[in-house]
């Protein structure tokens, strides 16, 4: 398969795609799950909660902290996350707006 040119989309085609991306792994959609449901930050185990290894759970950690939807912060020897709260907002906003655009045919296709 051949490298996607992604400069011949415009950039909010682009930045959808890489938030579809991010959520396109359901470790990644159950550890956003986790977080949220959470009342503060998260600095437990989440190899416990998840039951994936935990090489596993660092790159998806590292995948949505590299997209920005979450931030963490080191205290002692574990590292705490949360959602970026900003980011996060603006997220929903684009998919909101993506997926609330009427579908408009001037005859049926299928």
């Amino acid at each position: 398969m051949g490298v996607t040119k992604s400069d011949i989309f415009n950039k909010s085609q682009n930045h959808l795609a890489s938030i579809f991306k991010v959520l396109g792994h359901p470790a990644r959609v159950a550890i956003l799950q986790y977080i949220i449901e959470q009342p503060s930050c998260i600095c437990n185990d989440l190899v416990e909660e998840l039951g994936l290894a935990q090489p596993t759970i660092s790159q998806h950690l590292k995948e949505l902290k590299n997209a920005g939807l979450i931030q963490g912060t080191i205290e002692g020897k574990s590292v705490c996350y949360c959602l970026e709260e900003e980011n996060w907002t603006e997220m929903k906003e684009l998919i909101f707006h993506f997926l609330e655009k009427s579908i408009f045919r001037k005859e049926s296709c299928c």
